[in-house]
């Protein structure tokens, strides 16, 4: 796919993610990876589907602050497309039932994150 539709669609699944994230977050989700990386020139959009993950310390990243989780909407290859930062425990707990009603999937691969 060309770049710039390759974008536009990214940036369209991005912006579908964020809204229902911003619904459950009180407006804290944040835009993350509209295209995936593939180490190629081929530019592809990141995924329609939306699966949840939570992320820590010990899934390797290193959080700038030590108020829990990073959660983020993923697609089946774990690029993001929205991230909420600072999640609490309690909050995860919660979040999960909500995903769980839902039908949102959890993501068990590794998840990638904007840099």
């Amino acid at each position: 796919m060309q770049y710039f539709p390759a974008l536009k669609l990214g940036q369209k699944r991005v912006a579908e993610a964020r809204e229902y994230l911003n619904k459950l977050t009180d407006g804290k989700a944040m835009p993350a990876l509209a295209l995936t990386d593939n180490k190629s020139n081929v530019w592809e959009p990141v995924g329609e589907e939306n699966l949840y993950a939570f992320v820590d310390e010990s899934a390797g990243f290193v959080l700038t602050d030590n108020s829990g989780y990073i959660l983020a909407l993923v697609d089946k290859n774990g690029s993001s497309k929205t991230i909420v930062q600072g999640v609490t425990m309690q909050q995860k707990e919660n979040l999960e039932r909500v995903f769980e009603n839902d039908n949102i999937q959890k993501f068990e691969g590794k998840v990638i994150l904007p840099v």
